[in-house]
């Protein structure tokens, strides 16, 4: 005879396998690793120091 399954553990397991599934795809979708975030970060301070040195002072 086979064991009894709890239908409500099933479901919320299910459950959590698919958001599990659609956060991963999130990720890969629209996830930037940290070296990329860093890179951007570092570009954007460059960049801004640069404006700032080719301002005058009047």
């Amino acid at each position: 005879m086979a064991e009894p399954v709890n239908l409500n553990r099933f479901k919320k397991q299910k459950a959590r396998a698919e958001k599990k599934a659609r956060a991963d795809q999130n990720a890969i979708k629209h996830g930037r690793s940290k070296a990329e975030k860093q890179l951007d970060r570092s570009t954007l301070d460059k960049a801004k120091r640069d404006l700032d040195g080719h301002q005058s002072d009047t």
